[in-house]
């Protein structure tokens, strides 16, 4: 079972927030995709190595995501999937936040990977951006010269949220400088469409099997944060992608923030009961 003890700075940070003594910063609103594909093993999923020069989760392997745009709340974007008020009741936000935090999944998703869940109509979806006037839109997108929902409109796509899957909610540990209220989405690669290595924040990029990624950190092979490793876990549990959206159908988000427990070098994170009995069974 993986552990990762907490240095004993680091849990009286987290003492000193929780009595008050320190304020913590105020969350960003984020979102995340774990894009998936079949494999022999079940399902992968496409990670990214964080560059060691990042501000956060630096050398991290993580999900295509990253904070919302003040631009993805523009609303009037060609739409084709749950409503914003049934994506406000699934993510347990209101509908401008919703609207928003779906936007900024699929943006940041095509902005990290190439993969564009969007099409001309509401039943298709682009299958090549790998031509060069779309790697410019991305860049623009990439360094905000380019609102999401001003590229969409351009190229008259109708976003597919029915190709998105809601699966959980992290928020940032108290302590941490920079905190991300994080929604976590799965979405399975379109037929057709192909992964590249595009992001200027990551210093490589792999397809890997969910229960191989959980391997791989449980090796020391890895880094990941709990929650992706944890994310990881518990796709591994399902034979294919479309099994994982099939359970992402029926779910909401309900917020966790990992708490400190535990005393001295037994002091730890605290992860969703739900998970437990997936970390207990794993290999000490």
């Amino acid at each position: 079972m993986l552990r990762i003890p907490l240095p004993p700075q680091l849990v009286e940070q987290a003492r000193e927030y929780a009595d008050g003594t320190r304020t913590p910063a105020e969350p960003r609103n984020a979102a995340t995709v774990v894009l998936l594909r079949p494999s022999e093993s079940g399902p992968s999923v496409y990670l990214l190595r964080r560059q060691t020069s990042m501000a956060f989760a630096a050398g991290m392997c993580v999900f295509p995501g990253g904070g919302v745009d003040p631009r993805d709340f523009a609303a009037h974007v060609g739409w084709e999937g749950p409503s914003p008020a049934e994506w406000a009741e699934r993510l347990g936000t209101d509908e401008e936040t919703a609207l928003a935090l779906v936007c900024a999944a699929v943006r940041e998703t095509f902005e990290e990977s190439g993969v564009l869940l969007a099409g001309p109509s509401p039943h298709t979806v682009v299958d090549d951006t790998t031509g060069a006037d779309w790697e410019a839109d991305r860049v623009a997108l990439e360094q905000r010269e380019l609102a999401f929902t001003e590229f969409l409109a351009r190229r008259g796509l109708v976003l597919r949220t029915d190709l998105l899957g809601v699966w959980s909610g992290w928020l940032t540990p108290v302590f941490e400088p920079r905190r991300y209220r994080t929604w976590f989405f799965v979405a399975e690669l379109p037929e057709g469409q192909r992964t590249r290595d595009v992001s200027t924040e990551s210093s490589s990029v792999t397809w890997l099997p969910a229960m191989g990624a959980v391997e791989a950190v449980e090796a020391s092979e890895m880094l990941m944060l709990p929650p992706t490793y944890l994310t990881c876990l518990e796709v591994a549990q399902y034979p294919d992608p479309a099994s994982v959206l099939a359970a992402a159908g029926g779910r909401t988000v309900e917020m966790f923030t990992p708490q400190v427990v535990g005393e001295g070098e037994d002091a730890t994170l605290s992860m969703p009961e739900t998970l437990r009995p997936l970390v207990e069974s794993r290999p000490a």
